[in-house]
């Protein structure tokens, strides 16, 4: 997680917006902080990141631009 939020914040909007990168930076960053940190939601958000990540990436990606930081984080 935390290389992902230490890249600039248009490096990180231009990953979350490409179809098959976006997942695989998902599945990374989601999974990567579950394994980390623990916990039923993080959990629950992996396996919905890992289903429907190209979707939850588009979302994370207008998010991050919004607010900084990604969905469920």
């Amino acid at each position: 997680m935390t290389w992902f939020n230490k890249l600039p914040r248009l490096v990180q909007i231009i990953l979350l917006l490409i179809p098959v990168v976006n997942w695989v930076v998902e599945i990374i960053v989601r999974w990567g902080t579950f394994f980390k940190k623990g916990g039923v939601v993080r959990f629950i958000i992996c396996l919905v990141v890992t289903i429907f990540g190209v979707v939850i990436g588009w979302l994370d990606a207008i998010w991050c631009l919004l607010f900084k930081k990604l969905l469920f984080q």
